[in-house]
């Protein structure tokens, strides 16, 4: 009995230890879990069913920031270090702000336009402001008074103050000097697909050539910035120089930026500009070859007509005496060069010189200019015209709470590309009855003319929220956190959703797949989950270290398009008033940032991750689709009337 008894202590005992070990390792599997996979609930949710998982195109996997790095999603998901303050950002005086908030003049009506921006003052006045805020707000407060003063003169008038319209093209023969210093104007900036084409004939006395594109200047500013100078070497009478082209850009605080050759000698830069070389290197061996075999220098009958047609065999665009057709685009990422029909040089867009900020045309130096013609240009909304303004003007909005706000990110002369959202997704019924609520964020532009017709635009549709910052690419953030201002507080949204103004975004879509989900911690799009910081200064999508030390993002979703959850949009909202989350240029990988910051203060995150959204082009079943044009925007929306079905348009 007593042997029966102690066999049960022991029995129980090893019972026990079991129990305590099994414990432990729950605790530890719990803890590890934590660690490693704390991403409350990823999700993935691709291809409809019956459908074969959608391929990404070459061209998207290389012009898809940062995914570059980006590693399988099916991985486990690794802690990531997060950017903490040193101290507290303090809030700082910043030159024109006050003359920003000058809006007593405007009605009620009026000011509709401005209900994001009377609520964004002290993200501007942030010590750890985004590189560029200083200089965005001072050059927007001289456009605003400049604005005012206009439509003020407009109102007081009661007629429509003498003001250029915003022409599709402009032309000028022997490129007389206008008044502003250009040979050519151009009213209203450029626009993706916008081009310049300069007609001449090289004169190799004066060596060299340039065509430069210049921007905008402010009043109180000295000189215009150059926005792309293209220079030409010619090879000279004699054929005896090597031919060169080089570009650069200036601006009044830089100077001159850094210069790219072409060809460049020794350069491992193997980086395309929307998906094209950099220099066209080869014409500048055929050259070489060609003018060895056929060109004596020391002889003074080896030039003119008859080197003439060697050097033109040799491939060179630009030849004394030889006149050429030379056209300068602009695309996604930056200006194309073609010369008599071949494409030449490419040059990425550089920081605060942008497209929409050029408004003149130069050509100098050593060439004959017979025409330069510039087409494609952002042409402003006749508000006369015969289509109902009622029918695309944004619809009274409900008084309980949105199904969700859609944030539009535009800048100020895409006034086609809004107009084609308008006509076609903006007309799903989801929209037009209130239930879903569509707005354009805009920074100002530097064109008074441009910030004009965006103004008449904005109070005739009423779906445009204007900022109080010129609209720089290096400050897109700043609207991301206005469209959650605006989901918050002016607009309260169950969900909140960001996309670009050459995007398509099937509306039934995303709230369908939206039906059935805890509405809270959502970030819904498609989700990059392993990806870091690129380190190449040379790159986009530089970022130092100094800027974010860590070697990984958290997840992000792309920014053509990707939904919040109303808990997130107001977490990102007070974070920034209590200026407890960083600022961070790259807006998507910035939400990814603070929707992490969200899940470390104890909330859950749902990563809502869908293959059709897609980031560079359009797929069949697409949810969304970017890089769409208007017309192909238009495209879309009469194939989705006619065929029920979300094809593409090419």
């Amino acid at each position: 009995m007593k042997k029966y008894i102690l066999t049960r202590k022991v029995g129980r005992k090893k019972w026990a230890g079991y129990l305590l070990i099994i414990g432990l390792a729950l605790v530890l599997l719990v803890r590890y879990s934590s660690v490693e996979k704390s991403y409350s609930i990823v999700e993935k949710s691709g291809s409809s069913e019956g459908e074969s998982p959608q391929k990404q195109s070459a061209y998207g996997f290389f012009n898809d920031h940062p995914d570059i790095n980006e590693g399988p999603k099916d991985v486990k998901l690794k802690p990531v270090e997060l950017v903490t303050f040193k101290e507290k950002p303090r809030l700082i005086d910043v030159e024109g702000l006050n003359d920003l908030y000058c809006l007593s003049n405007f009605s009620r009506e009026e000011s509709k336009a401005l209900l994001a921006w009377s609520k964004m003052r002290l993200l501007l006045s942030r010590s750890d402001g985004l590189n560029g805020t200083a200089e965005g707000v001072k050059e927007a407060a001289i456009a605003w008074k400049d604005l005012v003063s206009f439509i003020e003169k407009s109102k007081a008038s009661q007629v429509e103050t003498e003001n250029d319209d915003c022409p599709y093209s402009v032309t000028a023969f022997n490129t007389a000097t206008l008044r502003d210093g250009s040979n050519l104007r151009i009213p209203c900036g450029l626009v993706e697909d916008s081009s310049i084409t300069v007609i001449g004939i090289p004169d190799a006395k004066q060596e060299s050539f340039q065509i430069e594109l210049v921007g905008s200047k402010l009043p109180e500013e000295t000189n215009r910035p150059i926005v792309l100078n293209y220079n030409v070497i010619l090879p000279g009478e004699n054929l005896t120089k090597d031919p060169l082209i080089t570009q650069n850009t200036w601006t009044n605080d830089s100077g001159w930026g850094k210069v790219e050759k072409c060809p460049d000698h020794g350069s491992t830069d193997m980086i395309k500009v929307d998906g094209l070389v950099k220099c066209n290197a080869k014409i500048f061996r055929n050259y070489i070859q060609e003018t060895a075999n056929t060109t004596n220098p020391s002889d003074p009958k080896s030039t003119n007509v008859s080197n003439s047609s060697a050097y033109g065999a040799a491939n060179y665009p630009f030849l004394e005496g030889n006149p050429f057709t030379a056209t300068l685009w602009a695309g996604i990422e930056g200006f194309h060069m073609t010369v008599n029909g071949r494409h030449e040089t490419s040059f990425a867009y550089r920081e605060k010189l942008e497209p929409w900020l050029v408004s003149g045309v130069n050509v100098i130096g050593g060439v004959d200019t017979i025409s330069i013609l510039a087409k494609g240009l952002p042409v402003s909304n006749d508000l006369d015209l015969g289509y109902d303004v009622e029918h695309l003007k944004a619809p009274p909005t409900r008084k309980k709470r949105l199904v969700m706000l859609i944030g539009v990110f535009s800048t100020g002369n895409n006034f086609e590309r809004r107009m084609a959202l308008r006509k076609s997704w903006m007309q799903y019924e989801a929209v037009r009855s209130g239930e879903v609520a569509v707005r354009f964020f805009i920074g100002l532009d530097k064109n008074r003319q441009v910030n004009f017709e965006l103004w008449k635009e904005a109070q005739a549709y009423g779906d445009i929220q204007l900022l109080p910052f010129v609209d720089y690419y290096s400050l897109l953030a700043l609207k991301t956190i206005a469209i959650c201002i605006m989901g918050v507080k002016i607009l309260p949204a169950k969900y909140v959703m960001k996309t670009d103004d050459d995007a398509f975004v099937r509306i039934d879509e995303v709230l369908s797949s939206l039906k059935g989900k805890d509405p809270n911690g959502i970030l819904y799009g498609g989700i990059s989950f392993d990806s870091a910081p690129h380190r190449d200064k040379d790159n986009k999508w530089y970022i130092s270290p100094e800027e974010y030390p860590p070697s990984s993002y958290p997840p992000w979703a792309h920014g053509p398009g990707y939904i919040i959850s109303r808990d997130i949009a107001k977490f990102i909202v007070q974070g920034h008033q209590e200026r407890e989350l960083m600022l961070f240029k790259l807006e998507d990988v910035a939400v990814g940032i603070w929707v992490e910051e969200f899940r470390r203060k104890g909330d859950k995150v749902q990563y809502v991750d869908n293959e059709r959204f897609y980031n560079a082009g359009c797929e069949s079943g697409y949810i969304l689709a970017h890089y769409q044009n208007p017309r192909m925007v238009l495209c879309l929306w009469e194939k989705l009337q006619k065929e029920h079905e979300p094809n593409c348009c090419e």
